[in-house]
C-alpha cells in the first residue's frame, strides 16, 4: 500500500508540471489551448529519442520543454499573425505535431534499464543513492513540482509576469501601457506549452516509456486539476478556520494561496481520486473514462461551469 501511495503522489507531482502550463492557458490568459494533447507527447518523444542517443537526461528534459515552446510558439503565431480564432490555432497545431511526433519517435519507444534517466542520474545517485528508486523518483518529482511552481510565482511577479495576468482579463489595459497584447499571449502560449513538454519528457523517464497517444485526455486532466484546486484552495480560505488563520502571524499565506499552489494541490489529488478509482475493481483501459468522468462529477459539485470557475 505505501509503494502505491508514492507512486500516485510521484505521478501526481510530475503532472503538476502539465497542469502549470493549462493553469497559464485557460486561467491566466483565457486561451483555450488544445495544443497540450500533442505538445505533452511532443516533449516525450523528444526525450525517449535523446535518452537512447545518449544524450544527460537532465539536457533531454531542458530539449523537450524547447520543442514544446516552439510549439506553442507555432499556436501563438497562428492565432495572433494570422487572425485564427485561439481554439482553431490549438487544433491545427495539434493535429500537425501528431505527424511530428511519429516522425520523430514513431509510435512506441522504450528506453532500456541500461540507459540513466534523472532518477538514476550522477547528481541524483550522488545525494539519493541509498534511497530505493520509488524514493529517489518522489523527490525529484517534488523538487522538480516545487521549483517550477517556485519559479513561476516570481515571473508572475515582474513586469512581464503582471502583463500576461493582465492580458486574460484587460486586454485593453495592456494596449493603453503601450504593450501589445498579442506579443504577450504568444508568449504565455510559449511558456505553457514548454511546461507541458517537460511534464511529457519527465513521465517518459519515469516510465521508461513513449507512446504516440500518451497526449490524448490531456486537457481535460489539466482542466480537472485546475478547478479541483481552485475549488478546493477557495472553499479553504472562505472557511471560518481560515478566517480564524489570517490572525495567526507566519499563517497569513494560508489565506491568499498562489494559483500555482491550487494546482499543485489539484494534481496530486486527482492523481489519487482515479487511482481510487482503479482499485475500485475498475479496468486500466478504463482510465480515460474515468478521467471524464471525474472532471464531470467535478463541474457537478462545483455548482457552475467550469469555465466560470477558472475566471471567476
Amino acid at each position: 500500500m505505501s509503494d502505491l501511495i508514492v507512486s500516485t503522489l510521484t505521478q501526481g507531482l510530475i503532472y503538476a508540471l502539465l497542469s502549470y502550463g493549462v493553469y497559464i492557458t485557460y486561467s491566466v490568459l483565457d486561451f483555450p489551448d488544445l495544443t497540450v494533447d500533442s505538445s505533452f507527447p511532443l516533449g516525450a518523444a523528444v526525450t525517449a529519442i535523446l535518452l537512447l542517443g545518449g544524450v544527460d537526461p537532465w539536457l533531454t528534459l531542458l530539449c523537450a520543454a524547447g520543442a514544446g515552446a516552439l510549439a506553442g510558439l507555432c499556436t501563438g503565431l497562428i492565432h495572433v499573425r494570422l487572425g485564427v480564432r485561439d481554439l482553431l490555432a490549438g487544433i491545427i497545431t495539434m493535429t500537425a505535431l501528431s505527424s511530428v511526433n511519429l516522425l520523430i519517435a514513431g509510435s512506441n519507444v522504450t528506453v532500456e534499464r541500461a540507459v540513466d534517466t534523472i532518477f538514476t542520474s550522477a547528481p541524483v545517485m550522488a545525494l539519493l543513492g541509498d534511497l530505493t528508486l520509488s524514493a529517489r523518483k518522489l523527490i525529484v518529482a517534488l523538487v522538480l513540482a516545487v521549483v517550477v511552481k517556485l519559479l513561476l510565482d516570481l515571473y508572475f511577479r515582474t513586469k512581464s509576469g503582471l502583463l500576461l495576468r493582465a492580458v486574460g482579463d484587460n486586454g485593453t489595459l495592456v494596449t493603453t501601457l503601450a504593450q501589445n497584447k498579442g506579443n504577450m499571449k504568444v508568449l504565455g502560449v510559449v511558456i505553457a506549452n514548454a511546461l507541458v513538454a517537460l511534464c511529457g519528457g519527465v513521465l517518459c523517464q519515469e516510465q521508461r516509456s513513449y507512446s504516440a497517444v500518451m497526449g490524448i485526455g490531456q486537457v481535460v486532466f489539466g482542466l480537472a486539476t485546475v478547478i479541483i484546486g481552485i475549488s478546493l484552495i477557495r472553499f479553504f480560505t472562505r472557511s471560518k478556520v481560515s478566517q480564524s488563520l489570517r490572525k495567526v502571524r507566519g499563517l497569513r499565506f494560508l489565506a491568499t494561496p498562489q494559483g500555482t499552489t491550487a494546482v499543485l494541490l489539484g494534481s496530486i489529488l486527482y492523481k489519487f481520486c482515479i487511482q481510487i478509482a482503479i482499485n475500485a475493481g475498475l479496468p486500466a483501459n478504463m482510465l480515460k473514462f474515468i478521467t471524464a468522468a471525474l472532471f464531470l462529477l467535478v463541474l457537478v459539485i462545483a455548482g457552475r461551469k467550469g469555465e466560470e470557475i477558472i475566471h471567476a
